[in-house]
């Protein structure tokens, strides 16, 4: 079934609705998001995986048909069930494609939030329906319904298909205004009217943002251009009574009621956001960018207990003395400092201290994984931040990259680290490609080495087209992380080197590693 074949389906079964309809005209708002706006929507998401419409869509708009043309019967719970279900299922499609790719390209990450807000509207719609007590009036019941197929699945998804066009910094704020905006609008009508206020002012700062950001944008012809702003720009102007409405609640000094803004936000959300918003998109959806990842992981996964014993099975024929063979497949060797080159070309054959600081916010999190990691033996840093010296080995492992080798880090006899480095090339760039073991899984830092005078860093920031990040591979997901970690590596003397590893999660600090490196014994640093 092509997308024009779904259009006019749809087309013709909501102006039978409109028909037969035995409800008040107003719930035909809620109505037409879910039998034209919702499906037309996600085709332009799902492309060719029809399968999610023809064996769960059909039921569910045939489902809503039958309730807007019908009296109350004993089958409307059967009914709005079915749509619920429908309507979990597309979050689940909307958090499986996110699992795929994790925290990067935050303009799918929108398409995913609102597939996946499009279930708590399902919530809402079924407690309408079946006349769930949720504290509120019908009215506002339903209210809530509409509220989460608008503004939390059609708006976030709308936004989705912009950023595929241009991103920016700006971009990235206004979506994570419009994502946190639904949870305050709940929070507010559930507990406080202030806080309903509050909301209805993040949403202006979101929309005014994102209608600029719309002129800005390369559309693929003035029409397309000229739906799509005047889709948003609808926004723009409803939102202004949004905020009367809530203002008057908190204050009493305006008069917006109900009955107005069903009547005003029927004809703007309605015709001008989700009918020109929708055929502007459809005139030419943008392709994403997303081309999943493509490097080399690791096969070595563990099980509860990873230690040095994960290794045991694994075990390669060569033999390695440092984590690479060769720094000048990184870096210029000639502009390094000597004794960095020689560290990671002959680590067995220096000595680590470390200091290991938990950042105060925390440490209650640190403590209770302390207890986690002792056991696994992986990732088992210390909670004190005591000088400890951390012996190891470097083991030639089999874990189907190139090259592999396992270094192993203790602190007496508890292993710390067992991390698994090898590399691999993207794009003329040469990468170090860490793996750690976890159970059934494994944790992936892909870092990239920069010189600074004689000084090195190791960080997993990179460009948008960079491999640099830190991912969880567990099967055939490969998940980028909110991590961020960089290793500073700079020389205090021939033969002694000072380091300084720092972890943020969401760019906030948590973790910072000192280590003071020296050599064993004498020998030649070339």
């Amino acid at each position: 079934m092509t997308f024009k074949q779904i259009v006019l389906l749809h087309t013709i079964i909501f102006l039978i609705v409109v028909i037969f309809n035995v409800t008040p005209w107003y719930f035909l708002m809620l109505t037409v998001a879910q039998l034209l706006f919702v499906p037309l929507t996600l085709q332009l998401i799902l492309k060719k995986e029809n399968r999610l419409y023809y064996y769960f869509a059909i039921p569910a708009f045939v489902s809503v048909f039958i309730l807007q043309t019908t009296t109350n019967t004993n089958l409307d719970l059967l009914f709005a069930t079915i749509y619920l279900l429908f309507t979990f299922l597309v979050a689940i499609y909307g958090l499986r494609r996110f699992i795929q790719r994790g925290f990067v390209h935050i303009e799918e990450f929108m398409i995913d939030a609102g597939m996946m807000y499009l279930f708590i509207g399902g919530v809402w719609f079924f407690a309408s329906v079946t006349g769930i007590d949720t504290g509120f009036s019908p009215i506002l019941t339903w209210l809530t319904a509409i509220h989460f197929h608008y503004s939390s699945f059609l708006l976030p998804i709308f936004l989705g298909f912009l950023g595929r066009l241009q991103k920016s910094t700006a971009y990235n704020m206004v979506c994570t205004i419009i994502l946190i905006s639904p949870i305050v609008v709940a929070l507010g009508i559930t507990f406080a009217p202030w806080l309903e206020l509050i909301s209805v002012v993040l949403y202006i700062t979101g929309i005014y943002g994102f209608i600029v950001l719309a002129f800005q944008a390369p559309f693929a012809s003035t029409l397309q251009k000229g739906l799509v702003l005047l889709s948003f720009g609808s926004l723009g102007i409803t939102i202004l009574f949004s905020l009367l409405y809530a203002a008057g609640n908190v204050f009493g000094i305006f008069h917006v009621n109900i009955n107005f803004m069903l009547k005003f936000h029927g004809f703007f959300n309605c015709i001008l956001f989700a009918l020109c918003g929708m055929i502007g998109w459809s005139i030419s959806t943008p392709p994403t960018k997303e081309l999943g990842w493509n490097f080399p992981i690791s096969n070595m996964k563990g099980r509860f207990f990873i230690g040095e014993k994960i290794l045991s099975e694994n075990i390669g024929t060569n033999s390695y003395s440092g984590l690479v063979d060769h720094m000048e497949m990184y870096v210029e060797r000639e502009k390094l400092s000597p004794t960095i080159i020689d560290f990671y070309e002959n680590t067995s054959q220096y000595k680590l201290f470390s200091e290991v600081r938990w950042h105060t916010w925390f440490k209650p999190f640190a403590a209770v994984y302390k207890l986690i990691s002792s056991k696994v033996q992986q990732l088992n840093l210390p909670y004190s931040n005591k000088q400890m010296e951390m012996t190891g080995d470097i083991i030639a492992v089999e874990d189907g990259r190139t090259k592999t080798r396992a270094w192993i880090r203790k602190i007496e006899k508890e292993v710390i680290f067992v991390a698994l480095y090898s590399s691999h090339q993207n794009n003329n760039k040469t990468y170090m490609n860490i793996a750690l073991p976890l159970p059934w899984s494994s944790m992936i830092g892909i870092l990239e080495l920069h010189q600074q005078e004689e000084k090195l860093v190791l960080t997993s920031k990179g460009t948008s087209d960079s491999d640099a990040g830190i991912y969880l591979a567990f099967r055939k997901y490969v998940f980028k992380l909110p991590l961020q970690e960089q290793f500073l590596l700079e020389e205090i003397k021939e033969g002694k080197l000072r380091a300084k590893h720092q972890m943020r999660i969401f760019s906030f600090p948590f973790l910072t590693i000192k280590y003071v490196i020296d050599v064993k014994k004498e020998i030649d640093v070339k």
